[in-house]
């Protein structure tokens, strides 16, 4: 069997710098890439069939599908991987995702560090923690592109500080 080199994407830069590792890596090593997409339910996933119905389910599936598409797309739209390439959209938490769908543990699974939000990043675990805490095959954490660290950066300055929101609001 060959080796898979499995990596997760959300379309975000960090995702996509942590795309095209993953597709290095399996160049290098003339290996498969598996790339997963978790997704969740509106309002956070919590509910399910009784909650939302089939009918929701099934667009929230087909928007994944769609959303993974995309990104494959964009990701390639210059030059195409050049490996055997196959993708995936589970419902469920990105990092348990990600460890499940590296479980040989002849695997490697890429994952991205980007940023995890400015808003509620206790709250969101760290994908990549969870990753590298769990999987059993190997993990390699991509850093951002450093263009993306500018980018967040400038975004911060730009955007109103939360002292300064919370004066707005008394």
């Amino acid at each position: 069997m060959r080796q898979r080199i499995v990596v997760g994407v959300n379309g975000s830069p960090g995702s996509l710098t942590a795309l095209h590792r993953a597709t290095a890596e399996a160049q290098e090593r003339n290996a498969d890439l598996h790339v997963v997409l978790a997704w969740h339910l509106p309002g956070g996933g919590l509910g399910g069939r009784a909650t939302y119905g089939a009918a929701v389910l099934r667009k929230c599936r087909e928007a994944a599908v769609e959303d993974l598409r995309s990104i494959l797309d964009s990701a390639f739209a210059v030059r195409r991987p050049g490996v055997p390439l196959s993708g995936l959209t589970v419902r469920g938490e990105p990092g348990a995702v990600l460890v499940e769908a590296a479980r040989s543990n002849d695997d490697l699974l890429v994952v991205g560090t980007g940023p995890r939000g400015r808003w509620l990043p206790g709250i969101r675990p760290s994908v990549t923690r969870y990753c590298l805490e769990h999987a059993a095959c190997p993990v390699l954490a991509v850093p951002p592109n450093p263009l993306e660290a500018e980018l967040t950066a400038a975004r911060g300055a730009i955007w109103p500080l939360p002292h300064m929101l919370g004066e707005r609001e008394r």
